[in-house]
């Protein structure tokens, strides 16, 4: 039986925490013009003015992709 996963919007605080960085870290991974961007990276969605959000899923599928990436470059295959 499959269960369904519950879908939050996260402000850029709760972001910010969730992933252990900070605001700036992240918009520099956002922005095509900086030394840190990461294309890879979830995109904000625009809920209205001044309301920016990101989905939960696409961040966990995000962290999942840079702690499987960083186990194959260091030779980890457990978990």
């Amino acid at each position: 039986m499959a269960t369904e996963k519950t879908v939050r919007f996260l402000r850029i605080k709760e972001l910010a925490k969730m992933i252990g960085m900070g605001k700036s870290s992240i918009y520099d991974r956002l922005n095509p013009k900086s030394k840190r961007y990461e294309p890879t990276f979830p995109r904000p969605i625009k809920l209205g003015v001044g309301t920016t959000v990101w989905a939960s899923d696409e961040v966990e599928s995000w962290m999942a992709q840079q702690i499987a990436a960083a186990r194959m470059e260091r030779g980890d295959f457990s978990n």
